[in-house]
């Protein structure tokens, strides 16, 4: 049953309206009187007016019955995807009840309550910690990979700010491919200047990735040290550097990147691929507004159980029956995760298990999450002639190499063939807009 609480005076003077917002148990309507009009007359009251009035609450209260909203005391609070509805009712309040917005509303009761005012201050407290606990969890991440990573990592401080960058693409090198990092940075990686302009105006950071030798401080680290003094382009991992450990690899450099920039994509791509920077922001800028996103060239095949066949899988009976295939996910010649998924490898890198190959392995952390998986085909494209034909065509393409040599067959020789025929126009990445 409906109840109404209407106040009317002696000499029925005055001019009433509606406060249409209901108690918290859906039920009762309370009318205020409006101090801002007065009626110059008196006037009685006939039952038919009265009746109306009762009738007219009665539907008002019906409506506003439905609306996930009442008004606010101390123990109560407004969840944020109320927000809308709140906003929306202030406005119809606002409109319809005409009062004096510098004074609270008076309810009947004897209190005085500033509804919207306590509304929007509570919406605005639920935003300020919410933002608190994002920083506070990148501040504890900070210093969780700073104290792992140690001297090789490039761990910051937990009290220092991380970088702010649109993506970070790490390019998966070894010790021996010194020559393949000399082609990528004579095709279509900046250097200098240029590299470190880009980083800062545009927030795209690329660093080569590698991690250090069976014994820390000997000639290959002193090697790689020595090309970083030159071109301070590496991203050094805490773990030792072999091809059996890819996966791991993997996983500790998503790691270590999201403990250092805070960017929105994290990239992995391998020395003998070659990249449009251009082509890439572009895809993953129509993604940037999306959650949990899982980007490149996604296939699936065979399970290869046979000991000795390259890419074969030791723990091939966890995928079923002999002949079963892989779960769809991204080739490892490149791919990109959106920021929410680099933070869950962070969070879960001690309990992620990891396969024979990386690419099984990255694919196989996002079983059972709620992950969009996109299948960009412009990611895998084919070596000269078929990256050229497309560039004609006016579709560019991301990446290209050649799948039979998961990558381009001779890179250190051809990297420049194949950027001199399907690399995009000069500029071209710093006209897209991030």
């Amino acid at each position: 049953m409906h109840t109404f609480d209407i106040s009317l005076s002696n000499d029925l003077q005055g001019s009433w309206r509606c406060m249409a917002i209901t108690g918290m148990d859906g039920r009762g309507i309370r009318f205020l009187k409006s101090d801002s009009m007065k009626m110059r007359g008196k006037a009685a009251a006939s039952g038919k007016a009265l009746w109306a009035v009762c009738i007219a609450c009665f539907l008002a209260g019906s409506f506003f019955r439905r609306w996930p909203f009442g008004f606010l005391n101390n123990n109560q609070q407004i969840p944020i995807n109320y927000s809308n509805h709140i906003t929306k009712l202030a406005d119809e309040v606002t409109s319809d009840c005409d009062h004096d917005k510098n004074k609270p509303l008076k309810l009947i009761g004897g209190k005085s309550v500033d509804v919207m005012g306590e509304v929007l201050r509570t919406h605005q407290a639920i935003q300020s910690l919410d933002k608190t606990i994002s920083a506070l969890e990148k501040e504890l991440e900070v210093a969780r990979a700073s104290h792992i990573d140690g001297k090789y990592s490039l761990g910051i401080a937990s009290n220092q700010r991380l970088r702010k960058a649109f993506a970070v693409i790490g390019i998966n090198t070894a010790f021996s491919n010194k020559k393949r990092r000399e082609a990528v940075r004579a095709s279509w990686m900046p250097t200098g200047e240029e590299l470190r302009r880009m980083e800062k105006e545009k927030g795209i950071v690329i660093r080569f990735v590698i991690g250090h030798s069976a014994k820390p401080g000997g000639v290959l680290d002193k090697g790689i040290d020595a090309e970083d003094a030159e071109h301070q382009d590496f991203l050094r991992l805490n773990l030792i550097e072999g091809y059996k450990k890819l996966s791991t690899k993997t996983k500790t450099y998503f790691s270590t990147a999201f403990s250092i920039w805070d960017a929105e994509f994290y990239i992995k791509v391998d020395d003998d691929v070659h990249v449009n920077l251009g082509a890439l922001m572009n895809a993953l800028a129509n993604h940037k507004s999306k959650p949990r996103i899982y980007i490149g060239c996604m296939k699936s095949g065979p399970v290869l159980y046979q000991k000795g066949m390259k890419y074969h899988e030791p723990e091939y009976w966890k995928f079923g029956e002999e002949g079963n295939n892989y779960f769809m996910h991204a080739t490892g010649q490149i791919y990109a995760i959106s920021k929410d998924l680099a933070a869950y490898i962070s969070f879960n890198s001690p309990i992620l298990h990891t396969y024979a190959n990386e690419d099984v392995s990255l694919g196989s952390w996002f079983i059972g999450l709620d992950v969009e998986h996109v299948d960009d085909r412009s990611m895998c494209c084919g070596t000269p002639p078929d990256c050229e034909w497309k560039a004609k065509e006016g579709s560019v393409c991301v990446a290209s190499f050649d799948w039979p040599c998961s990558g381009i067959c001779n890179a250190v020789e051809r990297m420049k063939e194949v950027h001199n025929s399907c690399g995009e126009r000069d500029g071209a990445v710093w006209n897209v807009d991030l």
